[in-house]
């Protein structure tokens, strides 16, 4: 019966689009409209700047850790059983049924997850690797693949041993990514062009030196 209702509520919590709602509320738009068209962070950005992506993002990735965190740390459900917990919380934000099933991409609901069940270690690694993946390739469906792929290393070694489950949860939550980003990943990997933009503005700047 926990297992039931800790799975039902992490879906609930999970569909609900709260950067839709703030782009509509605060900002009179739909964030739909802009970008890659997905109901989420990103395009609230796009559409209304940081101060209102900031709450936006926030409360995206509370809808992962709140009830994966209840959960876990309270110990209402141990071992095994968070997984379908864990995974249902980033289902419901990417097929909401408030939008026909058509919700976001799940990144930030997927940080908010693993605060859920590591605190800030899973977050913070994700984070750094994302951030690296994403200034060093041009997809950003190649970097999200990238980074989720080292951090099932960071999974594996840190948990693999004390919370295999953690592990299914990973594979999971990297399945689902890959599927929403599909589209880039048909494409091959390429590195950001800007890196090499900026060997090639240096280079003219001591050519002109010279010249001067």
């Amino acid at each position: 019966m926990a297992l039931f209702f800790w799975t039902a509520a992490a879906f609930f919590i999970g569909s609900v689009p709260f950067s839709l709602i703030l782009g509509r509320l605060a900002g009179g738009v739909d964030i739909r409209q802009y970008g890659d068209k997905n109901p989420g962070a990103a395009n609230v950005y796009r559409a209304s700047g940081w101060r209102l992506a900031f709450p936006a993002l926030l409360l995206d990735g509370l809808k992962g850790a709140l009830p994966v965190g209840l959960a876990w740390f309270w110990g209402f459900i141990s071992g095994w059983q968070i997984v379908p917990v864990a995974l249902a919380a980033i289902l419901g934000h990417a097929y909401t049924p408030w939008l026909g099933g058509r919700g976001g991409k799940a990144i930030a609901v997927t940080f908010g997850v693993w605060a859920g069940l590591t605190a800030g270690a899973g977050p913070t690694i994700l984070g750094m690797l994302l951030g690296i993946m994403f200034c060093a390739l041009a997809s950003s469906g190649w970097a999200v693949a990238a980074a989720m792929s080292c951090f099932g290393i960071f999974i594996a070694r840190q948990y693999g041993s004390a919370q295999p489950a953690f592990l299914m949860i990973w594979l999971g939550n990297m399945l689902l990514l890959l599927w929403k980003y599909r589209d880039d990943l048909r494409l091959p990997p390429r590195v950001r062009r800007w890196k090499i933009l900026s060997r090639e503005m240096s280079r003219e700047k001591s050519v002109n030196g010279k010249r001067l």
